[in-house]
């Protein structure tokens, strides 16, 4: 995970952290600690950024960590409450990125091709941080900015030339 939370050390901090939180979550709501739990958790914080639940999926059976759909569908979802995970709709399905601490954040997605890039726009985090929300303490935010990417916009327009000649 060499992309959102650096190097390797970092990674092994992270996911420590993140299995705490999980550890913890359980505990104090007696739920039970599964082995399943834990090995979606690893596998997230493996990937190195955006993911569907199939490519989920796809990792923990190389893994040899079979999971059923019900379970990886429920574990996610707990995750999302916990934010340990946030998703967004990109193309025809919902992806999945690993999350973990107040990460704010803004991402350009192509509805044409589902390419997902990482926006740094200091303008659009002042914005939101300075923005006051009654009765309301925010702690952390996630912008997806829905359009059409160069590549396909290029694409586009050379179809529309080439229907022309």
């Amino acid at each position: 995970m060499h992309g959102f939370y650096g190097n390797d050390h970092m990674k092994d901090h992270v996911k420590t952290a993140v299995r705490e939180v999980l550890t913890n979550y359980l505990e104090q709501n007696k739920r039970r600690k599964t082995p399943e739990r834990f090995a979606v958790l690893d596998a997230i914080f493996d990937f190195p950024s955006h993911f569907s639940l199939q490519e989920l999926d796809e990792v923990l059976e190389s893994r040899h960590f079979r999971v059923s759909k019900a379970t990886l569908y429920n574990t996610i979802k707990l995750f999302m409450e916990l934010r340990l995970v946030i998703s967004y709709r990109a193309v025809g399905e919902t992806r999945y990125e690993a999350a973990y601490g107040n990460v704010s954040h803004c991402q350009q997605i192509c509805t044409i091709c589902g390419r997902v890039n990482a926006v740094k726009s200091l303008p659009i985090i002042r914005a939101v941080e300075e923005t006051h929300l009654r009765r309301f303490r925010k702690e952390s935010f996630s912008l997806q900015i829905y359009g059409v990417c160069s590549s396909c916009q290029a694409r586009i327009t050379r179809q529309k030339n080439k229907k022309q000649l």
